[in-house]
């Protein structure tokens, strides 16, 4: 009986040390998905702030992204840029939020590439915006390119994911057959 006892608790210790391991050194693929929500928390604002907190708050957003930025951004809402510095995109974040009544910004499906050097990352993210009063929110599929530089995981690259549509602008008409059996 005693033989039992002593191998369930060794089976307890282990697994509560497993877990209390895995929570304390989560791999980099959790450490990126959580800085990537923390990143739409910290997009997301209420209306009604003062200028100093509009500024704090673009200045924490540009703290996500490295030095430089590239930018392939093709989104109905916004203009094409190249490249942002932090300085760029705190400006523009407190322009943004200037303008607006509130933004809840929301990051639902994230997946993470970890590069084989284990100090670059792709995330796949779909990105929703919900904007009050606005009927269209927006929603885009995003492509992040993440590198890990002293110690952090700031995003280098971000890009729009082109989806499928059935009718090109500029081409013709794509129809789906279906066979019949």
């Amino acid at each position: 009986m005693k033989i039992v006892f002593r191998a369930v608790l060794a089976a307890v210790i282990a697994g509560l040390g497993i877990w209390l391991w895995t929570w304390l050194f989560p791999g980099p693929e959790k450490v990126i998905h959580r800085r990537l929500e923390k990143l739409a928390r910290t997009a997301s604002f209420s209306g009604g702030e003062s200028d100093l907190a509009r500024l704090a708050a673009a200045r924490n957003l540009a703290g996500f992204f490295s030095t430089n930025v590239e930018l392939n951004l093709d989104t109905p809402r916004f203009g094409h840029r190249d490249i942002m510095d932090r300085e760029e995109i705190t400006q523009a974040a407190v322009a943004i939020r200037m303008r607006s009544q509130g933004m809840k910004v929301n990051f639902p499906d994230i997946t993470v590439t970890l590069a084989p050097d284990r100090q670059s990352a792709i995330a796949d993210v779909t990105v929703q915006a919900d904007i009050p009063g606005d009927t269209d929110n927006l929603v885009q599929e995003m492509k992040f390119t993440l590198r890990r530089i002293d110690g952090e995981w700031l995003i280098t690259r971000i890009e729009t994911v082109r989806t499928l549509s059935l009718r090109p602008q500029n081409g013709p008409e794509v129809r789906s057959f279906r066979s019949e059996t």
